[in-house]
């Protein structure tokens, strides 16, 4: 890790913090799943600041950015492109859809019909599409930040537990605390963003590189491991977090002790991202699930009796 690169992380942060006052950790957990090349789903009510989370990343990266408003009638082709005939040149051509850019905010997905759900969920596995028997690669950086709405809403197609999975980490951005709110009511907290936060793609490029090589230790890799393999057993949980689980709850520590100005990854790294990383790998059995039809408190309380039960190393 070089001085240079962690203060470029820190600019970003601090543009962020401009716009999503008092969210200090969730935005630290966004900037660390992009630095990691995963994807982020946010999940909470209208107007606490998803959308501009989104924008103002993209723009601190020098990104492009879409938004996609996810629909019940939106169809692949509206997401990926389609193929049409070009008449002067007498041939068919693939007009690329939306979904060719760097930052996606793919809002309200759970809107949108399973079909439409999959094209998305398979590209961000793969960082590809696939149209008319060929293979087109996205641009890099690819990162994807959707938005659910609660799912007793109506109208909606709840993403079944093998998609979320596609998903690095799923946040809550909650409302601000009085102070904030009060300045985002008054509309005066707004400042112009310095240009110097800005980081090139290529020095984007350069970071996940650096990343990669934060060093985790036999005796944290030991503690994920209890974690994902408590969660398998406890007896609320009916399926538990898988390897690819592990796997990324491994790298997003990475991206959060790099975030935090280290090069190597902490116990509390780990157990502070359990819930973001592991709450929506689990399913759970349909008794608790009757008493909590939301889900809004069991994956924490899942969570937090798998920390208690196992050791933290020192």
């Amino acid at each position: 890790m070089t001085d240079m690169d962690y203060q470029q992380a820190q600019n970003i942060l601090s543009v962020l913090e401009k716009y999503l006052l008092g969210k200090r950790k969730p935005l630290e957990y966004a900037l660390a799943c992009l630095l990691v090349e995963g994807h982020l789903l946010i999940e909470d009510v209208p107007g606490v600041g998803k959308t501009t989370l989104a924008k103002s990343l993209a723009m601190c990266i020098e990104a492009d950015f879409k938004r996609v408003q996810f629909t019940s009638d939106l169809l692949p082709g509206d997401l990926i492109g389609v193929t049409v005939f070009h008449q002067p040149t007498a041939k068919f051509e693939f007009q690329p859809g939306p979904i060719f850019t760097n930052v996606l905010l793919a809002d309200e997905i759970n809107r949108a019909n399973p079909k439409t759900q999959s094209a998305l969920l398979e590209a961000m596995h793969d960082a590809q599409i696939s149209h008319d028997g060929k293979t087109t690669e996205l641009p890099d950086p690819f990162f994807v930040i959707a938005t659910q709405n609660s799912r007793d809403n109506h109208g909606t197609f709840p993403l079944p537990e093998s998609q979320l999975d596609r998903f690095l980490m799923r946040l809550h951005l909650g409302y601000p605390d009085e102070t904030y709110e009060k300045q985002v009511i008054r509309g005066d907290y707004l400042k112009d963003p310095s240009t110097s936060a800005k980081v090139h793609l290529d020095s984007l490029r350069r970071i996940r590189q650096q990343v990669k090589e934060i060093h985790v230790s036999d005796e944290v890799l030991g503690y994920i491991y209890r974690i994902v393999a408590a969660s398998r057993e406890h007896e609320a949980v009916k399926v538990g977090v898988s390897p690819r689980g592990g796997q990324a709850l491994y790298r997003a520590c990475q991206g959060l002790a790099f975030v935090r100005g280290r090069d190597f990854v902490i116990p509390d790294d780990v157990s502070e991202l359990a819930l973001p990383v592991c709450g929506h790998r689990m399913m759970y059995t349909g008794t608790l699930l009757a008493g909590d039809p939301m889900g809004e408190g069991l994956p924490q309380r899942i969570v937090r009796e798998i920390l208690t039960s196992i050791t933290q190393p020192v």
